[in-house]
């Protein structure tokens, strides 16, 4: 089931959120189940503002109409901002301004929440739970004056059940009163990564302590972060479901398919003090799959259904090359005709396999029997503040899948994501990387000046080990089911202590999910070979394009990226106006002058390759020179890791795509959801299908990540002046054969030659028919000398544009340079508001930073949420373009 979560907003941030249930059965009951989320309504007030217990509190006669308003889910610092008691930490220096615990002390973010409800108490046999999905980092709990937990409740991860059907009020009014600790040891920010380390003595967030991609969270992240939720069942409830798919054999996504084999279990528990019988079915393609059952009173029982053999099924593929098949599979207790609870499951029919390249020397993924070349990106997690949305989640997913990246991956400094980011993940086609919590930099991997511990202290790392195994069971069962999910790891670059590492290899994962691969860390000899030495990763930073191609990294690489300054209509988000300076780099020292504001968001220098196209005037066209610079690193990154997939490499993950806060590094989008330039980068280095070049060697190659053989296309390569002067180099007739790599010809001296003054445009085209592009790659190359002199002085470009509506409320804007003029170069459009001409956040675009030949026409298709904005316009401008705003026709 999905419903609404309401999440909190920052002050320059406003998101809309989406509503998605999904409900199904055979049988139709409107009291069979019944849940929903207890978020708005919540009050707050610290603990040091009261002296009752909660037993007192906890009675709805007691007076909080002085309490402030709490976002719940959230934290602390959530509804503090909300209620504009601090600013916003997301902009400027404010963070600074906002106490920290480690020097205020946890009493001060220690606070009481309460939430009134009406609830009516069941009749006969049903029952009423209170679900907790998350509270960090230790609560008690208090319903209508009864305390529900018999000892403190400790665990971020952890989640809680409450049978409070005997504690329903006759009158229907409930009162719920939760006090929540922050973490017992919250670590001293003092600028290491995770701050001094002991913020991982918790099972908990570590970054939250600081990071070099952020600053700390100070609260550290103390509150109900995640969903509490009412659930109304009879007698017996479903506990943790597990669908477990087969599908034997080497598959492709068209055509008829052998039947795949689907396994279902789970667990059974009856509430009352009679036995009860029943049956436990489910019903997939038209099928029903039924076990009778009898439960003792107050029992718990494990129950395994028959296999059934999937006819003919729909699979379920990872993005770019196959459908995300999903079929939606209700599973039911029913007893005396009556569903007593039901959990409905969405099952994406698909096998993952691994076994071991020798010839790359790492570990290589399978789906449903054939090879996938990973293409990935590294997730922190969504907001630092815990402002979880189906919408956002769905959104950042959904940005992934328009890279044209096939997996995610969750570092292990956060969390184990939401079921909803999961829900995403399946729907777009990305699998999931999952790491658990823990860290080479808190847990010792590393020596660390920084670290009030020593490495063999912080290896025992976390406090409670017990507390830490029972929390990851709990959360392997939370998203197991969920197909996108491919590959557990035991920690970021380090595994966990060596007896929660045994519990995890040798008992939890053979239990609770043995269909999966399990990973020691994330940079493991049994993922990568290490033949190089170092930390089995990177390299980080801005690199010459010719690197990727000829430097041989890891060959399952877990982390290796660069920078992500986003345009200036993002910075001016989070930047004042006095700060605005750019950054100043002195060649002869090699290193950067960079503002307070700047440093603290975590700038990481562009150094000299902004120089290379002039100097940066202000802040604006440095932020626009930072977008060139962006697009050339992912679409070399990708394009040269492609190169040599199957030769060298198994896969790749970006470091980093996304941010929590307002950093200005790692990030294809800003945390606002606005897209720059290295998104489209990667949306063309990395499509399905791509033509590219080899800077380094002069290579014409294409990659292809598919299964289908492509033939009788036509390669076309042609280069373009500043003025927009045509050389047309070959036309070649070609074809390449599935999942793999195939080079053409050199083109190099030639190519030079003409690039040796000023540089000069390079496109390469692969057509389907004389009409039909299917893969277009444009590079502006240097010139003798490595600079863009060219484009400094680039001719005026003449393009027109228009924009209509099209199906589902879509954009569509045609672009059109006419011919024997120069190319209309790296053109950015924007959906905006057509009067205060500020974005429309999301929005996703077809492409983007396009650049258009003479005499082409391009289309560009925007979707956005139709209900967000009615007054709409598109606003153009590029390199040699000046900005305008075209009106969008009905």
């Amino acid at each position: 089931m999905t419903t609404t979560r309401k999440a909190g907003r920052s002050a320059l941030f406003k998101f809309s959120l989406a509503l998605s249930i999904l409900s199904s059965g055979f049988y139709q009951d409107a009291k069979a189940q019944t849940t929903y989320e207890l978020n708005q309504g919540w009050k707050c007030v610290s603990m040091n503002s009261v002296k009752d217990n909660g037993t007192a509190i906890s009675q709805p006669g007691y007076d909080i109409g002085t309490w402030n308003h709490a976002t719940v889910p959230g934290t602390v610092l959530t509804t503090q901002v909300a209620n504009k008691q601090v600013p916003d930490p997301f902009y400027g220096m404010n963070n600074e301004k906002i106490p920290d615990i480690y020097k205020v002390g946890r009493d001060y973010y220690t606070y009481w929440f309460v939430k009134d409800f009406k609830e009516a108490a069941p009749i006969g046999s049903n029952q009423t739970y209170l679900n907790f999905r998350g509270v960090n980092y230790s609560c008690d709990v208090f319903l209508n004056g009864h305390k529900l937990n018999s000892k403190l409740h400790k665990g971020m991860f952890l989640r809680q059940s409450y049978n409070i059907t005997k504690l329903l009020n006759k009158n229907d009014n409930n009162r719920l009163a939760v006090i929540v600790y922050p973490p017992d040891v919250v670590g001293n920010p003092n600028g290491g990564q995770g701050g001094d380390g002991t913020i991982a003595r918790g099972v908990g967030i570590q970054y939250t302590a600081g990071w070099d991609w952020i600053q700390p969270i100070r609260d550290r992240n103390t509150g109900i972060w995640d969903k509490v939720i009412i659930e109304h069942t009879g007698a017996v409830v479903i506990k943790d479901p597990h669908v477990v798919t087969l599908v034997p054999g080497i598959r492709k996504p068209e055509g008829a398919q052998a039947p795949a084999i689907v396994q279902v279990s789970a667990g059974l528990e009856n509430a009352t003090g009679t036995p009860v019988s029943g049956t436990l079915q489910y019903n997939l393609d038209g099928r029903l799959v039924s076990q009778a059952v009898t439960l003792k009173a107050n029992s718990k029982q494990e129950v395994k259904l028959a296999d059934y053999s999937l006819k003919n099924p729909k699979l379920w593929w990872p993005n770019g090359y196959g459908p995300q098949n999903l079929y939606k599979l209700n599973l039911q207790f029913v007893a005396g005709s009556k569903v007593s609870d039901q959990k409905t499951i969405e099952v994406g029919v698909r096998q993952i396999t691994t076994e071991w390249n020798a010839k790359t020397e790492s570990r290589q993924v399978n789906i449903n029997g054939q090879k996938i070349f990973i293409k990935g990106g590294n997730w922190i997690i969504s907001d630092q503040m815990l402002r979880f949305s189906d919408a956002r989640y769905d959104a950042e997913v959904r940005f992934h899948r328009d890279m044209n990246l096939n997996l995610i991956r969750v570092w292990g400094g956060a969390l184990i994501e939401r079921p909803e980011f999961y829900e995403a993940c399946d729907k777009y086609g990305m699998l999931v990387f999952q790491d658990m919590w823990g860290s080479g930099d808190c847990n010792g991997r590393w020596t660390d000046p920084m670290k009030l511990d020593d490495q063999w202290t912080r290896r025992k790392y976390p406090d409670d080990h017990d507390l830490y195994l029972k929390s990851i069971e709990d959360q392997v069962k939370l998203v197991r089911n969920f197909p996108s999910l491919a590959i557990w790891c035991g920690g970021n670059e380090i595994t966990p202590p060596e007896d929660i590492f045994a519990a995890l290899r040798d008992t939890i994962m053979p239990k609770l999910d043995n269909t999966r691969w399990f990973i020691p860390y994330s940079n493991s000899e049994e993922m990568s070979r290490n033949v190089q030495g170092g930390n089995g990763d990177g390299p980080y930073g801005i690199q010459p394009l010719t690197t990727f191609w000829d430097y041989r990294t890891y060959p399952f690489n877990s982390e290796v990226g660069s920078v992500g300054v986003s345009d200036y209509e993002s910075l001016k988000r989070f930047i004042p106006a006095e700060n605005m300076v750019v950054p100043k780099y002195d060649a002869s020292t090699g290193k950067t002058t960079t503002d307070p504001v700047w440093d603290y968001h975590k700038y990481i220098g562009y150094d000299g390759f902004i120089d290379k196209y002039g100097k940066a005037k202000n802040v604006e066209d440095f932020a626009t020179k930072a977008q060139l610079v962006n697009y050339d690193q992912y679409r070399g990154l990708m394009e040269g890791f492609s190169s040599h997939m199957w030769d060298w490499y198994t896969g790749t993950i970006i470091w980093k795509t996304q941010n929590p806060w307002t950093a200005m590094r790692g990030q294809m989008y800003d945390y606002y959801l606005d897209p720059n330039a290295c998104l489209y980068g990667l949306h063309n280095g990395s499509e399905p299908l791509h033509i590219m070049y080899n800077q380094s060697d002069g290579m014409v190659m294409v990659a292809n990540n598919t299964f289908k053989t492509y033939s009788n296309m036509l390669l076309v390569v042609k280069t373009y002046d500043m003025d927009g002067k045509e050389k047309v180099l070959t036309k070649v007739f070609a074809d390449v054969t599935p999942t793999t790599i195939k080079k053409y010809l050199s083109l190099k001296h030639g190519i030079d030659r003409d690039a040796k003054d000023k540089g000069l445009f390079l496109c390469l085209q692969l057509l389907r028919s004389e009409n039909e592009v299917i893969s277009e790659n444009i590079y502006w190359l240097p010139d003798a000398d490595g600079n863009f002199s060219g484009l400094q002085k680039m001719p005026k470009g003449d393009l027109t544009a228009t924009a209509k509506y099209i199906k589902g409320d879509k954009v569509e804007v045609t672009l059109n340079n006419p011919g024997s003029v120069p190319l209309a170069f790296f053109n950015r459009l924007s959906l905006v508001n057509a009067d205060t001409k500020q974005r429309i956040l999301p929005a996703f675009y077809s492409d983007n930073y396009v650049t258009v030949l003479p005499g082409q026409t391009k289309k560009v298709v925007i979707d956005h949420n139709p209900d967000a904005d009615k007054n709409l316009a598109v606003t153009i401008g590029g390199w040699n373009v000046a900005e305008r705003t075209i009106a969008i026709d009905k």
